[in-house]
């Protein structure tokens, strides 16, 4: 009985996410949703009391997502490479296989259009998806503390910043994707990225 409950929850969650990325969060009723997922509203109300509770669950969802990608990546980047550099470089191009290897266009990111929106949310939404950028925040600089350690920058760099430059090539890059209607312009501006922290430290 758990395991369908938690099915249908996901089923919720994930047809929740796909339409307000289409529609907007402020576009996106109940009775969308309970459409496209097939489910009653009795169903709807014993997973969550609204809109607003639906909403702080999709975003920790998505957070916790995406860092699970993270993650994920960066622990096989660790495995090809002793070097810090070469590990951070190997992780961006297994970030841009991932979006090459997708069969569809990039959906969106569900941070940014709740971003976007962010006079529909309370405090606590608007903490939470702050929080989920700076972990991802903190992932990269990890990386590029251990880089800075070994290969000094060619010119002065603040590292939050240069961490929170990824984060800027990955939603303008699917902003660019969505736009074009090509999910090469997302991968396109993490290799920028990527060949701007060669210029920054490779010193081969």
């Amino acid at each position: 009985m758990a395991s369908r409950a938690n099915s249908s929850r996901e089923r919720i969650l994930a047809n929740a996410e796909s339409i307000i990325l289409e529609q907007g969060y402020a576009g996106t009723t109940i009775d969308d949703i309970l459409q496209k997922a097939a489910i009653t509203k009795g169903g709807f109300f014993y997973h969550f009391n609204g809109k607003a509770e639906l909403a702080r669950a999709l975003i920790d969802r998505y957070i916790q997502m995406d860092t699970d990608v993270f993650v994920g990546l960066s622990e096989r980047a660790d495995t090809l490479s002793e070097d810090p550099l070469q590990r951070t470089l190997i992780f961006l191009n297994l970030f841009t296989e991932m979006v090459a290897g997708m069969t569809d266009l990039h959906p969106g990111c569900l941070a940014a259009a709740f971003t976007y929106e962010t006079q529909q949310f309370d405090a606590d939404i608007r903490e939470r998806i702050q929080e989920g950028m700076l972990i991802w925040r903190e992932m990269i600089v990890a990386r590029l503390q251990e880089v800075r350690a070994k290969y000094p920058s060619r010119m002065e760099v603040d590292v939050d910043s240069l961490a929170d430059m990824f984060t800027s090539c990955v939603e303008g890059g699917i902003l660019l994707a969505r736009v074009y209607g090509d999910n090469q312009a997302l991968i396109d501006q993490v290799q920028n990225y990527r060949s701007h922290l060669r210029m920054l430290f490779d010193d081969a």
